[in-house]
C-alpha cells in the first residue's frame, strides 16, 4: 500500500515558537521542522550533527524564510547545550511556546552481550536526554506562566518487546513514564505534557543501521504493509502542539498500524 497524499498546512501553530531536537536530516525531527513551519510555526532546531544541522537549517530558511528557521548545535547529554537551545529561542522570539524532544539513540544487542556503555549511552541520550530537555522546558514555562506544550518521542518498543533492545525499549519505556508525571506537575501552570509512540518510520539513518532483513520482519507487522513516513508522526506532533489538544495531557498516542 502506498502513503496517502501529503497534507497541506492548516496554519494550527502560527504565531508560535518551537524547539525541536534532534531535527537535522530526513527523520522524524527533520519532517517535524518542515511541518511546523507548514502549520505557521518559528523554529529554533538542534542537533549533534553539526553539518547536517547547519545544512537542514539553510534549506529550511530558504523555503521559508530567514527569519522562521534558527539552529543551533545540542548534544542532549549536555545541560549546558540543552539550555542554550532554549535561550536561543527567548532571545529570538521573546517566548518558548512549544518543545519536542526528538533526540534518541538505538542500537542493536542481546542482553547477555551488551556492555554497560552500550546500555548508558543508549539511555543517556534516549531517557536522560529527554529529562534534561523537559527540565529545561518547565522551568522556563512555568517562570514565564503563559503555558506551553512539550511533546516526547517514544516508541512501541516501550510496551512491545523485541529482541536486542532491551537498553532501547527501557529508555523509552522510561519516556513515557516521564511524560505522565511531568505533565501531572506541569498541569498547575498550564503546561500540557504528551508523547508519539511510532512503531516503523522508514528513513535513511535508520536504513544504515538495520538489516534488510529486520526492517522486512518489521513491515510485515503493520497493517497497511508499509512503513509510516516520518512526516506521518510528525503529523500527529502537529496534532500534540496544536490548541485541537488543549485537554491531552500525559498521554502517549500510538502512530502505529502494528497488529503483533
Amino acid at each position: 500500500m502506498t502513503p496517502p497524499p501529503y497534507v497541506p498546512g492548516h496554519h494550527l501553530l502560527d504565531g508560535r515558537t518551537a524547539v525541536i531536537t534532534a531535527a537535522a536530516g530526513a527523520g522524524i525531527g527533520g519532517a517535524t521542522a518542515r511541518r511546523f513551519l507548514e502549520e505557521g510555526a518559528r523554529i529554533i532546531i538542534g542537533d549533534a550533527h553539526e553539518r547536517r544541522l547547519k545544512e537542514s537549517a539553510a534549506a529550511l530558511a530558504a523555503e521559508f524564510g530567514a527569519g522562521k528557521v534558527a539552529a543551533l548545535p545540542c548534544d542532549v547529554t549536555d545541560e549546558g547545550q540543552v539550555d542554550a537551545l532554549l535561550e536561543l529561542a527567548e532571545e529570538q522570539h521573546g517566548r518558548l511556546d512549544i518543545v519536542v524532544n526528538n533526540a534518541g539513540l538505538g542500537g542493536t544487542a542481546d542482553l547477555v552481550e551488551m556492555t554497560d556503555e552500550q546500555w548508558s549511552k543508549v539511555l543517556d541520550v534516549t531517557l536522560n536526554g529527554t529529562f534534561r530537555c523537559t527540565r529545561a522546558a518547565l522551568r522556563r514555562m512555568k517562570a514565564t506562566g503563559s503555558g506551553g506544550v512539550i511533546v516526547n518521542n517514544a516508541s512501541v518498543v516501550g510496551w512491545r518487546a523485541q529482541r536486542g533492545q532491551a537498553h532501547y525499549a527501557a529508555a523509552k519505556a522510561g519516556v513515557m513514564a516521564l511524560t505522565r508525571c511531568a505533565a501531572m506537575e506541569a498541569a498547575e501552570f498550564g503546561v500540557r505534557v504528551n508523547a508519539v509512540s511510532p512503531s516503523l518510520a522508514l528513513h535513511p539513518h535508520l536504513v544504515k543501521v538495520t538489516t534488510p532483513e529486520l526492517l522486512a520482519e518489521l513491515t510485515e507487522r503493520e497493517a497497511f504493509g508499509r512503513h509510516a513516513e516520518p512526516w506521518e508522526v510528525a503529523n500527529v506532533i502537529v496534532f500534540l502542539a496544536g490548541d485541537y489538544a488543549s485537554y491531552m495531557t500525559g498521554e502517549t498516542v500510538s502512530v502505529s498500524s502494528q497488529h503483533a
